[in-house]
């Protein structure tokens, strides 16, 4: 669905310039976004392949492993049908602390490996609590230090890229307690 809306505006885009005599300007306009966006594409990648090391030393260390037992009284509290030797345990903790530095690129691998596991055998297409609580963490997703919004802003110039922290906390602070609420609302509710 998606594809035939991006489709649209873009025909839609091309053809109000045709008719509006600016052709000229929208080519121009396509071939810098189209650069603008492979030097982004590459940026992201470097930012993206840097933590995603730094995780994989940090799981190397050990240090995946002391967060998750450091988290458990939160993932308790969030999960309490996970128990503490579940498989998705362990990429749960993983995707949260991703997702709190900023890195929502970094923590897709582990999010998927969570999903996974908390689906296990069931096959019946029914997401259970656990998941749904997941899910809607992971889009709420509390970012202490929003490194990928930093990235961005850095990118394109700003003066001041790291002025996002304060409210980008606020605002993800506020969506992460308002989901975490509806998810034990709805646990309650059951």
């Amino acid at each position: 669905m998606l594809n035939y809306l991006w489709s649209f505006m873009i025909l839609a885009g091309m053809l109000w310039g045709a008719a509006a005599g600016n052709l000229d300007q929208v080519t121009q306009g396509l071939i810098e976004s189209a650069k603008d966006a492979v030097t982004l594409g590459i940026t992201m990648l470097g930012i993206m392949s840097f933590w995603c090391g730094i995780l994989e030393i940090g799981n190397r260390a050990g240090l995946i492993d002391w967060l998750t037992r450091r988290m458990g009284p939160v993932l308790d509290f969030l999960f309490p049908d996970v128990g503490r030797d579940h498989p998705a345990r362990r990429p749960i903790a993983v995707n949260i602390v991703a997702n709190m530095l900023g890195l929502g690129m970094a923590a897709t691998p582990a999010g998927l490996d969570a999903m996974r596991a908390l689906a296990g055998e069931h096959h019946n297409h029914t997401a259970t609590n656990a998941m749904c609580t997941f899910l809607i963490l992971n889009i709420s997703s509390l970012q202490l230090i929003p490194v990928n919004m930093i990235a961005y802003r850095s990118q394109y110039g700003s003066a001041d890229p790291a002025a996002v922290l304060g409210p980008a906390l606020v605002a993800t602070g506020c969506s992460t307690l308002v989901a975490v609420v509806f998810c034990k609302v709805m646990e309650v509710s059951r």
